[in-house]
């Protein structure tokens, strides 16, 4: 039995697997068929590797590995809740590539339905950029067709972002333009270093926010604003940011060049805490209200409150207001 898995390090890695030499090519007579049996998990949640079978074999032949350009970190002991997906496409700057978009999907639909993930906070690990926006090499080299598809892909990515059930914190310590400002703008609260720059510069390039930016900016920051900042292109720093409702936070950058992600983790902390089905019970209200009239927001808030009268957490809220001790709270 041989296992092919990627390095599991600190931060992201520089490949998802081991490559195997080959003399022959594959089919060739002495090469290896590999049977994929299973599917298993790192500890402490890293991404999947898959497991094969080379029984009767002589040599080993694997496709080449894909770069790991977004990756999942889960924190421990008293942060036991809070997920981190660090954005590491190091030359091209977290640039919404093939690679990176499809790497992020499959992460964030990985945490659709994981109830031991309480806050998600989405952070760059390459210095003074959280996202760069859209990889225009592999732009220029799409038909009409293919970039519609691929815009709509990635529209539907930052969706995916936005509806994911516990709350997200965007970790903003650098420059976050098109693309990548719509990325911050799918989560729920944002964090930015004041030296952090920030905007839908689509239309300086021909084009328009094709990924959420129309309809989320107007609704973070006003219509009237909104528009203005999409008809000039201009971007904002993390102190005009915070002033206009762009942000929930912004700090002086620090030495290492994380302080929106010290802020983010920060209230993170402050969310952890708080009983998770009621998090994510108020974050489906508020998200689901705000489309709708008033009316039907009473409604939908009621729907949401109704789910959260049977959990054993609200029947803790209540024994720890009584008792006077702090609630500890499992997400059931």
């Amino acid at each position: 039995m041989t296992f092919l898995r990627r390095f599991a390090t600190r931060h992201c890695s520089l490949f998802r697997g081991l490559g195997a030499l080959s003399p022959a090519s594959l089919g060739a007579p002495g090469s290896v068929t590999l049977h994929r049996l299973r599917v298993e998990t790192l500890p402490g949640g890293g991404r999947p590797f898959t497991v094969y079978n080379d029984t009767h074999t002589r040599w080993l032949h694997t496709e080449t590995p894909e770069p790991v350009e977004v990756d999942l970190k889960r924190l421990d002991g008293e942060d036991t809740g809070i997920a981190e997906v660090l954005m590491c496409r190091q030359k091209a700057r977290n640039a919404l590539g093939r690679v990176f978009v499809s790497q992020m999907r499959e992460l964030v639909s990985s945490l659709h339905h994981d109830s031991a993930v309480r806050v998600v906070v989405f952070r760059s690990l390459v210095q003074g950029v959280f996202c760069a926006g859209a990889d225009l090499k592999e732009r220029a080299e799409m038909n009409h067709s293919d970039s519609d598809l691929f815009v709509h892909g990635l529209r539907s990515l930052m969706t995916e972002i936005a509806l994911l059930p516990m709350p997200t914190v965007a970790a903003v310590d650098g420059f976050a333009l098109g693309g990548g400002l719509e990325l911050a703008l799918a989560c729920d609260l944002r964090t930015a270093a004041y030296s952090a720059q920030m905007g839908l510069i689509e239309t300086t390039r021909g084009l328009l926010p094709g990924a959420g930016g129309s309809q989320r900016l107007p609704r973070a920051v006003g219509f009237a604003l909104a528009k203005e900042l999409i008809f000039t292109g201009r971007k904002v720093d993390g102190q005009r940011a915070v002033d206009i409702g762009l942000v929930n936070r912004a700090t002086e950058q620090n030495p290492d060049g994380d302080a929106a992600y010290r802020e983010a983790l920060s209230l993170a902390r402050e969310i952890l805490p708080q009983a998770p089905i009621a998090v994510r019970m108020a974050k489906e209200a508020m998200n689901r209200g705000m489309e709708v009239d008033i009316t039907s927001g009473m409604a939908i808030e009621r729907m949401c409150y109704a789910r959260v009268i049977p959990t054993r957490d609200r029947q803790e809220g209540m024994a720890a207001f009584i008792e006077k001790r702090p609630p500890r709270y499992t997400g059931e």
